[in-house]
């Protein structure tokens, strides 16, 4: 029998999925008469309604967070097979290279810290802090900590938000386009029974096996319901979510449901430190 969550989610996804084809026709059209040589990104932070198609990109092609954060993070079934799991046994995780990087850090080292820890994000409107759970995502948390150390995501912006559906805030990506990661990708991981309620912290991807160093913060309890089991959760808001409300209440720029936030955030300074 089909639960009423489930239900829910199957809607949103076909929702999603008739917004993606219209847009996919809207940016086809748009690109037929636009100047030769330009760019265009998509958004993905952390599957969703976007992001399901590169929200929770968070890869180093396209990334967002699954709106279905485009606001999710997103799907893509051409994805590459996915990276081996964490070993608990040798401690280690397999980080593969993949496409090129939006600031070059190198990898991490396949070994990783699983211990419990608080990263601190310091940005241009507030400081907002997340406990990490290195136990159930292992690989997610390490690599965190490495970026963090190589000082990856400092002098960044978060590149997107969705008010609609999902209620997400996406980040992570030094080129603020939705497109950029840190030239390698990681296992899924804490899927079993994942939520995402207001406060959580998860990764946007392109599609399984994926993620890169695009995240999403949720800032709203109906995206939990929206959201496929595809975005790994690993980590909970412990302060600042008044900073993300104040990002939120202000918009999207153009005054859409999705796109990049009205207000500027820019990332100053990601540290990780243990958790006493």
């Amino acid at each position: 029998m089909v639960s009423g969550k489930d239900r829910q989610k199957q809607l949103a996804r076909e929702h999603y999925e008739r917004q993606m084809a219209a847009r996919i026709q809207r940016e086809r059209a748009a690109k037929r008469t636009a100047a030769i040589g330009t760019s265009i990104g998509v958004l993905v932070v952390i599957g969703g309604i976007v992001a399901a198609a590169a929200f929770l990109g968070g890869g180093n092609g396209t990334t967002e967070a699954a709106a279905t954060p485009e606001a999710a993070p997103s799907s893509d079934a051409s994805a590459p097979a996915g990276p081996k799991a964490y070993d608990p046994a040798s401690g280690t995780c397999e980080f593969l290279a993949d496409g090129q990087a939006a600031k070059d850090v190198g990898q991490p080292p396949a070994k990783v810290d699983a211990a419990p820890a608080v990263m601190t994000i310091k940005t241009s409107v507030g400081t907002i802090e997340a406990d990490l759970d290195g136990a159930k995502a292992p690989c997610t948390v390490g690599s965190f900590k490495y970026l963090a150390e190589k000082k990856y995501f400092n002098d960044t912006k978060c590149h997107r938000l969705t008010t609609e559906g999902i209620k997400v805030l996406q980040c992570g990506d030094p080129t603020a386009t939705g497109s950029g990661g840190p030239g390698y990708r990681f296992t899924d991981e804490n899927l079993d029974g994942a939520s995402y309620k207001r406060g959580v912290l998860a990764m946007a991807n392109s599609g399984p096996g994926t993620n890169g160093s695009q995240f999403f913060i949720v800032y709203g309890d109906e995206t939990d319901a929206a959201l496929q089991d595809a975005y790994t959760p690993f980590g909970t808001i412990t302060k600042g979510m008044d900073v993300v409300d104040k990002i939120a209440k202000d918009g999207v720029e153009g005054g859409g449901a999705d796109g990049q936030p009205k207000t500027t955030v820019d990332i100053k300074d990601v540290t990780i430190t243990s958790k006493s």
